[in-house]
């Protein structure tokens, strides 16, 4: 089982528990870009469905199922933004890498690769799993840039797989990374990282 309390970290940033005093980060970041909840399932720079979104990730993590992290920047200590490991499933030995998001100030600053790094060492190394998966809206180009660059091989299309905020209909494309392939990306795409 994953604690709890379980802290991840590398030399860019802290990724630990969400707690319920981080709503008003949460919100002003949210706010400073409200175009990029247009391919995120709640648009959290509404405060009500913030505080949905909160709640989902706390019962997630009371259910077993999600592990919610606030991701600090360390260079400056502030929170940037969200990431959670979820979907996890013991017997098959697998997650999902995902409900990721950052302020506008943090984009293209690392600070996504070390979060998705410290979750994808975690649990190729510590829980010992054989397959992390991602997925994102197939129109998001920058998602799947990014889910890219973190070694995900893209899998396949889920159509009109999610009901938006907005109420419209996602397609969803599913990217993973395998535990035989964690060796290499870390001599490459993860090269240096701590």
């Amino acid at each position: 089982m994953i604690p709890h309390d379980l802290a991840l970290k590398t030399s860019k940033v802290l990724l630990r528990s969400i707690e319920e005093n981080d709503y008003n980060a949460f919100s002003l970041l949210a706010k400073q870009d409200e175009e990029m909840w247009k391919y995120f399932s709640f648009n959290l720079a509404d405060e009500i469905q913030l505080k949905r979104w909160m709640d989902l990730a706390f019962s997630d993590k009371q259910a077993e199922t999600r592990r919610p992290f606030t991701i600090i920047d360390k260079d400056t200590g502030l929170i940037a933004g969200s990431s959670s490991m979820g979907n996890i499933a013991y017997h098959d030995l697998r997650l999902e890498i995902g409900w990721s998001w950052l302020g506008k100030d943090f984009r293209s600053t690392g600070l996504n690769k070390h979060a998705k790094f410290s979750m994808m060492r975690y649990a190729f190394e510590v829980l010992n799993f054989e397959r992390e998966e991602f997925k994102t809206d197939i129109l998001n180009a920058r998602a799947r840039q990014g889910l890219r660059n973190v070694g995900g091989m893209e899998e396949g299309i889920l159509r009109s797989h999610m009901t938006m905020w907005n109420n419209r209909r996602r397609t969803s494309i599913y990217y993973s990374v395998l535990k035989d392939e964690w060796p290499l990306l870390i001599q490459t795409t993860f090269k240096g990282m701590d």
